[in-house]
């Protein structure tokens, strides 16, 4: 029996987000942890774009997969230097900005 593997589309953070902001539970837990989120995501697309597990992750950078697991969650608090070691492990520079809030 073939089984035919579904290709899935790779779509921004911006379209995910604003899908699952439908979700009021969601959404409060967004308000809470945004940015913690946002960085999630951007580590998970990396990781899938590489097509890396996250124990390899982990290995790369010298941690647990169930500290990956957890980052990727937005369940973990992680340091600038750890979000460093895992820019470099994707071959990328970490970048870090202070944007003026336009709500202020």
């Amino acid at each position: 029996m073939n089984k035919t593997r579904r290709q899935k589309k790779i779509i921004t953070f911006s379209e995910y987000l604003k899908e699952q902001l439908k979700d009021p539970e969601i959404k409060r837990y967004y308000d809470d942890f945004g940015k913690q989120l946002e960085i999630a995501y951007e580590i998970i697309k990396l990781r899938k774009e590489k097509g890396i597990s996250q124990r390899q992750l982990a290995d790369k950078i010298g941690t647990s997969q169930g500290n990956i697991a957890r980052i990727e969650s937005g369940r973990e608090n992680f340091t600038t230097e750890t979000l460093q070691r895992i820019a470099s492990a994707f071959g990328r520079d970490l970048q870090v900005q202070f944007v003026k809030n336009a709500r202020l």
